[in-house]
């Protein structure tokens, strides 16, 4: 691990005092409380340490950390969020700029956007918007940054009605590479806007984002879980329902260790539509109930901001873990197969393996309209391994070194590449993954890569991963 002395010891004087010069008294952090607060992200396995804290209040503040780190040679990373597990907004020895005081949301209730502050978590967004019965396209968790989540894709329970997060995005204020500010949307610099939707944060500092908003606060959504013994017919009898199913309805499935720690089959669904159509006995959303002989089954018209705490509940910050994804057409036969006997050796009680449907109005843009490379129907698989901080490593199993929760996602990860189409959703890839990386973009990767080389031929900014452009953009099958 970096030690902290280490990471001071690498700032210069010369770039302290720049940034000094052109940033409030108080926000150029190298060291103490307010420094460790900074420093603190949701994945406590992430052990790099950035040189200095630049905690940005305005755009002039970001513009400044922007311009002292290309004048002075220091590694650059944005923190939004910090909800990545990487920990991709610091490197290492390098200068962050941290947006966490940049959460104000402006709502536009005639045009219905809100206008949102680069730092802006999802419960931020939506809590604002719910105030005025409004609501906006998210993913399942409120402690996610809006803008890096938009800015990757975006799967979440709205996706069968309204889309990605990315297709909601109308405009963005920009710092790029040179340190200068754009506004762009589809009329000013587009091309930087196509590539802002589902290209990551590699084209500059999102300092803010107009987010289009739907009149949705409350849904119908809840709980399901079955005993892991009748996944097999309750993955059938769901797919049945969800083939013809309603853009409306969204099921994000999966495998969750149960209350008693024994793992479970997991069934969320979101209703986005009428509440009381979703709402019914004999409705969409409770026919989930009865795909087999439920240990819990909790559903119900619901805030959103409400769904978004329960996850968040669910996950909190500060345990360990890392992640890994798979994209495939559907969960059944041999992928059902392996999916069920990695749930029932869950290493442990955090860990979670997780489907998110992608449907209805997110299938519809045409793939070029946007950077996102996927737009046919399929399912994005999260595989998460999470445990709790001072577990050491351990030898059992394969003499690697590796922890044995790292182990178990591993294998799973790559039992599941036989049955997984090229590429994956990149909010969710890492370093380890260079092959999916490689195919993300699909046909859209060689306008992404043009795009990156005229805002930020230098590459300053690297939040989620590009591929090296040696990849045949054409060559990934849908």
């Amino acid at each position: 691990m970096q030690s902290h002395a280490d990471a001071r010891d690498a700032v210069s004087t010369a770039l302290l005092d720049e940034l000094r010069s052109h940033v409030p008294a108080g926000r150029v952090l190298t060291d103490g409380p307010e420094y460790a607060r900074a420093v603190a992200l949701f994945n406590a396995a992430v052990d790099v340490r950035p040189s200095v804290v630049v905690r940005c209040a305005t755009t002039a503040d970001v513009q400044a950390g922007v311009r002292a780190s290309r004048h002075h040679g220091v590694p650059l990373s944005v923190r939004g969020g910090g909800h990545d597990f990487w920990g991709r907004a610091f490197r290492p020895g390098g200068l962050v700029l941290d947006l966490t005081d940049m959460r104000e949301v402006r709502v536009d209730v005639d045009h219905r956007f809100a206008t949102v502050g680069g730092g802006a978590l999802s419960s931020d967004v939506v809590s604002a918007a719910e105030r005025v019965g409004l609501t906006a396209v998210t993913g399942t968790a409120g402690a996610v940054g809006m803008v890096g989540l938009t800015l990757g894709g975006g799967y979440g329970p709205l996706i069968g009605r309204f889309g990605l997060a990315a297709d909601n995005l109308l405009g963005a204020e920009v710092v790029l590479a040179d340190g200068s500010r754009v506004n762009t949307d589809a009329d000013h610099h587009p091309d930087l806007f196509w590539a802002l939707r589902g290209g990551g944060g590699n084209f500059g500092v999102v300092t803010s984002a107009r987010i289009r908003l739907h009149p949705v606060p409350t849904v119908v959504s809840g709980t399901i879980l079955y005993p892991i013994a009748q996944s097999a017919d309750v993955l059938a009898n769901l797919a049945g329902i969800l083939q013809d199913g309603p853009d409306e309805l969204t099921v994000d499935v999966g495998f969750l260790p149960g209350p008693d720690g024994k793992p479970t089959v997991y069934v969320a669904p979101t209703w986005s539509g009428d509440l009381e159509v979703g709402n019914a006995e004999n409705g969409p959303v409770r026919a989930l109930t009865g795909l087999g002989t439920p240990v819990l089954a909790e559903v119900g018209p619901v805030a959103r901001s409400a769904t978004l705490a329960a996850t968040d509940a669910m996950f909190p910050p500060g345990r360990m873990g890392a992640i890994r994804t798979r994209t495939v057409r559907s969960v059944s036969g041999s992928i059902a197969t392996v999916l069920d006997r990695a749930a029932q050796e869950f290493t442990s009680p955090f860990s979670a393996i997780v489907w998110h449907r992608f449907h209805g109005a997110a299938t519809r843009p045409p793939l070029g309209s946007t950077a996102f490379g996927r737009r046919e129907p399929h399912l994005m698989v999260e595989l998460i391994s999470m445990w709790e901080g001072g577990e050491g490593k351990d030898n059992a199993g394969g003499g690697d070194g590796r922890s044995p929760h790292l182990r178990w996602l591993e294998e799973l990860h790559a039992a599941l590449e036989p049955f997984s189409l090229p590429g994956g959703y990149v909010n969710f890839l890492g370093p380890e993954t260079p092959d999916q990386v490689a195919h993300s973009y699909g046909p859209n990767t060689q306008r992404l890569l043009a795009v990156k080389s005229a805002v930020d031929p230098d590459s300053v900014f690297a939040a989620t991963p590009l591929p090296s452009g040696t990849a045949d953009a054409g060559s990934t099958p849908v």
